[in-house]
Order: structure tokens, then C-alpha cells, then sequence
């Protein structure tokens, strides 16, 4: 969840009055967002230092807000404090408008066909007559910090560029070119660099050294010219310091180049709807045209509405409560949704709802059924219990295996799903045949490169971290693992096992065997002799986990659906644990 750091004082201002601590809080829970801290500029860097956090009355109160991953228009004060006030029923719902500009007069963009080697799309747009304030630029552009970090996910998708379109001359070409051919200098620079120079030098750079591999590999990298060939930026990168903008900026040119085009779009949505309330002629944006490769003309930014027909018994069957037609549409509107009643027939009335540019989020009847329950109150609904909630027979089966293997002494674990390769493998003596593991595309650790297929490791973990307890150590796990299936809608697919471990001085293969054959036993499959398949048997099995001639592979009907053993040393000495353990590992599922 993003947190927006805001001044209280600033936010006050804008919402109109002055809250209490309290009462703030709850303003934010009935809106959906949380007051996460309370702090000061002096106090975050007295926390950094490890000394006292106390608070000076000079220094500004910095509100953190935790706000929904996917309310983007939420990321700033000025977005925040718009969408309380219309909550309040102070403001209503702005209605955001395009100048209305000839085509020869409109700015336009040409894209050149070598852009779909690297970054395809671009969108732009222009906030006409300006007028930014310090705090008001400074929000301008952590806006857009915090869109990179959002919904552009570190650049990849989207790259924002902002300029002053004072300082430039349309119409602008979007190109590829080679970087040597890129020759500009680079914001809060003085030197001119090539592109290529430019990547060998932000290599030292904090913040833009983590960028630099979107494109630092491509023989072609992304710039955008005015007509002028001055470069606007080089995304996702830099922009140029010719068209940096300022506190007087007046005029202020926006262009996204992406990969993604969706998310292009909503981004520039974003940006203008939050501040062209700034603008000389409130909530009205000026359009950009894009001329794609193809000769094509598209105008953006997008501001028509969505429409869609909600039945209001969808909506108070979801929730669970009895509201009319007119008390909905009025918790829409707060919700900044324009919403109005309809009757379908005498028996059945419906909601229409269109959907602002600012409310991205919004895409289907269950997001308007959920602004309904936000603005009415959660804690305002009734508690009931559904009469038609059923289990699902594998989680029933889950529960019953977990209760039966609890009575017989054992503790339950519960372990990360992802786990790294070398534990899922190389600790279990096994070889990747790369057939079998689900691999995370861009871990963000070396602990969780995969998604298990095992719950060996993770039990295997714990009683590593955990071999000074007590002996013997008896637990268990019931989870899902997760195995690529060729042909599978995804490719993968989810298996739910179950795992159990004794680790101890006489950690015999007796011992788990019985605890096998109790599991059977409570399952209903007899045990029968190889071959039988009207119930379960057991044959040798050859694993490299376990210990060679004391291990059993689990035959149920026919089907092999697990193994047991002594854990084999080598594998007990990869996870650090000193004693002999015994195991089994099956597959629930087998048994439905």
C-alpha cells in the first residue's frame, strides 16, 4: 500500500477546515484510506540517527496516509484533498473538459517505426496558464515519483516527461536512434553527453543508476526532438535541461512513452485531471495529437467517462444490506462516481454509473458494489452468516487430515510458498530439469527465486532454526505447492500436500510409517498388497532426498501420490541439523 506524506497544516487548508487528530482518523477510515503516522521533516531524520523523536513546536506536522495501491489519483495532496472534500459533500464532481483546438493549431507528436524495437508508445498532453506555488511544484513532481514507483513500475511500463513548452517548438518527433547519435545535455547538467556516455556516467548516480537497464542493452535507445531537433528527454532516463520546468513555469508540455499504452494513458490522466485545477481555465486540458507510424492520428489525453448499468440488487445482496435506489447514487457521487437511478421493470431497479478519468480503478460492478460499502460504512453493515457458504471439499479433507495429525502429537508450520532454487534442489540432492519449479521472472531475493514444489524445505528450514528445542520434534504442514503442467490455461498448476517430520534420537522409518498408515486409516483406504487398487500399498522407492533402502513411495489406487523415509544426512547437513529425521510428503488431493 502507498503512503502520501502530506503537511496537516497544507491539508487543512485545502480541505476547508482544521481536524483533530481524531477526528481526521476518522475521516480517513470512512473514506477508505488510513492515518499511518504522524511526524516531522526533523523527527524522520532524528529517526534515522537513532535519537529522540520529539517534536519541535516550530516544525511542520507531516501527515503519512496509507491510501489504496490502485487509487493513483490519491498519490498527492491535491488529489487527497479533492477527493475528501467531494466525500464531504463540499465539492462536486468535477466535469474535466479538452480546449477546443483546431487541428492545425494542435501540438503534435509523429512517432518514428524504429520505436517499436525499444518503447513503442507515447501519449502527451499540455496544462495551459499554470500557476504553481512552491509546495504546489514540489507535489508536481513527487506526483510523478510516485507514479514511476506505482503503476509504471520503476519506469518499465511508463516513463513521465514534463517541460516547458515556453522553451521549445512543436510538432516533436518521437525516435530511436543509436546512442551515439543521442547528443544533449541532461537535466541539472552543464556538459553535453551521447547517450552511450550518458549510461557510463549515471552508473554512479543513486537514484537513475537503477534505471539505466530498461534501456542501457537495446541498439536503439528512445528520444524525443521538438522541430527544432532539441531533445525533450531520453527516456526512461532523463529529460534535457533545455525544457526543465520551474516554479514559473506556465505552460507546462506532458509526454509518457511506454510499453504498456493502458497504463500510459491513465498516467497522463492522472497528472492533468489532478492539476489542471491550477490552470488559468479550471479543469481544462489542452490535447496532443500522436501520428503513429501507421499514419494514424489519435488525440489524447482520454477523458470521456465509462458507462456501465449496475442492478441495485446486485449491490445490497453483495453488501448485505436494504438500501433505495436514491441513497446509493447519493454514496456514488461521494465516491466521485456520477451515478443515477433507473427502473428496469416495477420489480427491479438499477444504478447507471459513469466513471470519471480520475477513477482508473473502477472496472466492473463488484468496484461500484465496493464504493457503495466504503461511503455507507463497513462498520455500519449488519454481521450475518451466509446460509449458502459451503467448504470446498479439499479444504474439509485439509481440515479433517490436520485434526487427526494434530491428536497423534504433531505440531503445525506454516512456510513460505517461495523459497530459493538451491533449497529446492541442491539441498535435496535433486536436479532441476527445468520442467517442474515456477521461476520468479525478477526476484526480489535470493531467498525467493521460486515457487516451491515441495514442502520439504520449508520444514527442513524450520527445524534447522529450531534444532536446540527439545527432542523429539514432531510437525506438520498442509499447503499448496506449485508445478508446471504443459497444455494448463497458465502453465502451472496448484497441488495441496501434506508434509510431516519426527526428528530425534530414534527417528525410525517405523515411526512415520505409522503415521502413514493412520492417515489411510482415516482417509477409509485398507492396506493391500501391491498392485490392489482398492486401497493404498507401498513399494521402494528410489529418491535422492531420502536414505537409499529405508524409503517407500505411497501407492492409492493405482497412483503414486508420495513417499516416505529417513531423510537422507547429506540433505540434514545442508539445512544444519544434527539429529536423524523421518518424513513423508503425499498429495491430498489424490484422495477427492
Amino acid at each position: 500500500m502507498p503512503t502520501v506524506s502530506v503537511g496537516r497544516d497544507r491539508l487543512f487548508a485545502a480541505l476547508g477546515r482544521t481536524y483533530t487528530q481524531e477526528e481526521f482518523e476518522d475521516l480517513c477510515f470512512s473514506f477508505g484510506i488510513e492515518l499511518d503516522d504522524v511526524t516531522t521533516e526533523k523527527a524522520i531524520i532524528r529517526k534515522e540517527k537513532h535519537l529522540e523523536e520529539e517534536f519541535e513546536e516550530d516544525e511542520e506536522v507531516i501527515y503519512k496516509i496509507e491510501v489504496p495501491a490502485n487509487r493513483y489519483d490519491l498519490l498527492c495532496l491535491e488529489g487527497l484533498a479533492q477527493s475528501l472534500r467531494i466525500f464531504d459533500t463540499k465539492d462536486k464532481i468535477p466535469t474535466y473538459t479538452l480546449a477546443k483546438i483546431c487541428s492545425e493549431s494542435m501540438i503534435k507528436i509523429h512517432v518514428k517505426p524504429e520505436t517499436s524495437l525499444i518503447r513503442p508508445y507515447v501519449v502527451g498532453a499540455v496544462l495551459r496558464g499554470i500557476t504553481f506555488d512552491e509546495a504546489k511544484y514540489d507535489s508536481f513532481i513527487d506526483l510523478q515519483d510516485k507514479l514511476h514507483q506505482n503503476i509504471c513500475r520503476r519506469r518499465t511500463l511508463v516513463a513521465i516527461g514534463t517541460h516547458d513548452l515556453d522553451t521549445l517548438q512543436a510538432p516533436f518527433t518521437y525516435e530511436a536512434l543509436p546512442p551515439s547519435s543521442i547528443d544533449f545535455v541532461p537535466l541539472k547538467q552543464v556538459k553535453r553527453f551521447k547517450a552511450d556516455e550518458l549510461m557510463e556516467f549515471y552508473k554512479a548516480d543513486l537514484k537513475l543508476k537503477k534505471f539505466l537497464h530498461i534501456i542501457e542493452d537495446s541498439p536503439v535507445y528512445p528520444v524525443i526532438y521538438d522541430r527544432n531537433r532539441t531533445v525533450l528527454s531520453l527516456p526512461p532516463i532523463i529529460n534535457g535541461a533545455h525544457s526543465a520546468i520551474t516554479i514559473k513555469t506556465k505552460n507546462v508540455f506532458i509526454e509518457c512513452t511506454a510499453t504498456d499504452l493502458t497504463k500510459a494513458k491513465i498516467v497522463l490522466n492522472t497528472i492533468v485531471t489532478t492539476f489542471s485545477a491550477f490552470c488559468e481555465k479550471k479543469f481544462e486540458i489542452e490535447p496532443v495529437e500522436v501520428t503513429n507510424p501507421k499514419g494514424e492520428s489519435i488525440v489524447y489525453p482520454d477523458l470521456s467517462v465509462y458507462n456501465m448499468e449496475v442492478p441495485l440488487s446486485y449491490i445490497n445482496g453483495a453488501i448485505g444490506v436494504s438500501l433505495e435506489a436514491e441513497e446509493v447514487t447519493s454514496l456514488l457521487n461521494r465516491m466521485q462516481l456520477y451515478a443515477e437511478s433507473s427502473v428496469v421493470d416495477k420489480n427491479q431497479s438499477s444504478i447507471k454509473v459513469s466513471v470519471p478519468p480520475t477513477r482508473s480503478d473502477v472496472l466492473h460492478p463488484c468496484d461500484v458494489m465496493e464504493d457503495v460499502a466504503i461511503a455507507y460504512g463497513y462498520n455500519n453493515i449488519p454481521k450475518r452468516k451466509l446460509a449458502s457458504l459451503q467448504p470446498l471439499p479439499l479444504n474439509e479433507l485439509s481440515d479433517l487430515i490436520r485434526r487427526e495429525i494434530a491428536m497423534n502429537g504433531f505440531t503445525e508450520v506454516l512456510t513460505f510458498i517461495l523459497c530459493s532454487w538451491r533449497e529446492n534442489f541442491t539441498m535435496l540432492n535433486r536436479t532441476d530439469d527445468e520442467s517442474t519449479a515456477v521461476v520468479i521472472g525478477n526476484p526480489r531475493s535470493a531467498d525467493f527465486e521460486i515457487v516451491r514444489t515441495s514442502l520439504m524445505p520449508g520444514i527442513l528450514k524450520t527445524v534447522g532454526h529450531n534444532k536446540d528445542h527439545p527432542k523429539p520434534i514432531k510437525i506438520f504442514e498442509v499447503g499448496d505447492v506449485s508445478v508446471l503442467v504443459e497444455g494448463h490455461d497458465i502453465g502451472a498448476a496448484n497441488r495441496r500436500q501434506l508434509a510431516a517430520l519426527y526428528c530425534g534420537a530414534t527417528s525410525g522409518f517405523e515411526l512415520i510409517h505409522g503415521l502413514v498408515d493412520r492417515i489411510m486409516e482415516v482417509i477409509g483406504a485398507p492396506f493391500v498388497p501391491l498392485h490392489d487398487n482398492t486401497g493404498y500399498s507401498i513399494k521402494p522407492s528410489e529418491e535422492p532426498e531420502y536414505l537409499p533402502g529405508r524409503q517407500a513411495s505411497i501407492i492409492y489406487k493405482g497412483n503414486r501420490i508420495g513417499t516416505f523415509g529417513i531423510v537422507h544426512p547429506e540433505v540434514l547437513n545442508n539445512f544444519d541439523i544434527p539429529d536423524p529425521c523421518s518424513f513423508v510428503e503425499l498429495t491430498i488431493q489424490s484422495f477427492l
